[in-house]
């Protein structure tokens, strides 16, 4: 009787999930070949996130069934809509309009995370975002339809909802992205506001130095102690009272966990991921492991935990596949461990600054750092090649880039 392995989201946990079960199975040899790994999401490609503020986000796109083909991983194309823990079966509507109910014997939840987005007037109707793939497509056909807009100071200015990382990284690419649709004949008013009550509040005070030379450089405004209250179609209203007229306005409002978490167990935190036991199963849940953004996981012995970022969600991935094989199979699971930690924040034609360990030590700044952000965006954060060893080699829970 075949023993089902499901894996719900293709983004990097999902994907370096299949990796690290796949090896684990390959491993024990006649001993798992009963065992059937699938992998369900809505599409066949891992969209590289961190990158879709570029220029040309279409190209941020990864095919994976070649992967999972060479390391024997079925692929379903479609949705999960239910989970049924209690009965193992999860429902699947399927990109060809078919529902399944498809059992499983253990399952590992890495559905990924979504755009927070409050119930803030005209946000929705108003905003520009590049979380998904679709919406930095839209985005980038928005910028280069400026280029044929009456040259006015609101289609000349842009603001950027949010502080944060993705903030960050968005405000700083924009005078490049906007040289190449205008040439030297504009002049981008860019606008930061962060309703904390400094810029980056997030990654502390350490790279902050940095981050204000850069904006400084880049002759980024910024709006600290108030958020954005209200969205229209020519521009947005700050807390503080502050209009603001522009025709580009994208929020980078923070994440939250895919709602499929509260259909495991229905306790979450704040940002609606589930509590995990050190082998990443899913407390109250016990044929049910998770990773990625969907979790929050111990990552040291100094009580730090994963955040919503692919460099958690890579190696979460590798000991989630490593340990939902290993428990069906009757083998030891692995606690996960990720001491090293890391951040690169680009910023734009300015470079980037990147920094290690929980309390930000900057280690690398301008060129140096976005030569090792570049490294971090082309090389390490992409897929194996199609390729058996190769990418079965990938799934190693013990790989370390430290």
């Amino acid at each position: 009787m075949t023993r089902k392995i499901l894996i719900i989201g293709g983004g990097f946990a999902g994907l370096w999930t299949a990796l690290g079960a796949a090896r684990v199975v390959d491993q024990q040899g006649d001993k798992a070949d009963d065992v059937e790994i699938t992998l369900v999401s809505p599409r066949a490609e891992l969209h590289v996130r961190p990158r879709l503020h570029e220029t040309h986000p279409e190209q941020m796109a990864v095919p994976f069934l070649p992967i999972l083909n060479a390391i024997n991983v079925k692929f379903i194309e479609g949705t999960v809509e239910r989970i049924h823990p209690s009965d193992r079966i999860v429902d699947i509507q399927t990109a060809t309009g078919q529902t399944l109910a498809f059992p499983y014997d253990r399952m590992v939840l890495t559905s990924g995370s979504r755009l927070f987005r409050p119930p803030l007037p005209g946000l929705a109707e108003h905003a520009f975002a590049v979380d998904q793939l679709d919406e930095a497509v839209k985005l980038r056909e928005h910028l280069e339809g400026l280029a044929s807009k009456p040259d006015t100071a609101a289609r000349n200015t842009f603001v950027v909802v949010g502080g944060g990382f993705t903030g960050l990284e968005v405000a700083t690419e924009l005078p490049e992205r906007l040289r190449k649709i205008f040439g030297d004949t504009m002049r981008p008013r860019i606008v930061i506001v962060e309703r904390a009550d400094a810029i980056g509040p997030d990654l502390g005070p350490g790279p902050r130095p940095q981050i204000v030379e850069a904006l400084e450089q880049l002759n980024i405004e910024t709006r600290i102690g108030g958020g954005v209250v209200s969205f229209d179609a020519n521009g947005v209203v700050t807390a503080t009272g502050e209009r603001i007229d522009a025709a580009t306005v994208i929020w980078t409002g923070g994440m939250v966990a895919s709602a499929l978490t509260t259909q495991v167990v229905p306790t979450v935190d704040r940002q609606g991921r589930l509590e995990v036991t050190e082998d990443l199963r899913v407390t109250g849940a016990k044929d049910v492991f998770g990773a990625g953004d969907v979790v929050r996981a111990l990552t040291d012995d100094d009580g730090h935990y994963s955040l919503m970022s692919c460099q958690h969600a890579l190696f979460m991935g590798r000991f989630a596949g490593y340990n939902v094989a290993a428990d069906l199979l009757g083998l030891p699971t692995k606690a996960y461990r990720q001491a090293f930690y890391a951040t690169c924040l680009d910023l734009g034609s300015w470079g980037a600054v990147y920094t290690e360990g929980w309390d930000r030590q900057v280690k690398l700044v301008r060129a140096e750092g976005k030569e090792r952000k570049i490294m971090i965006n082309t090389q390490w954060i992409y897929p194996p090649a199609a390729d058996r060893e190769q990418a079965l080699a990938a799934g190693d829970p013990e790989i370390s880039y430290a």
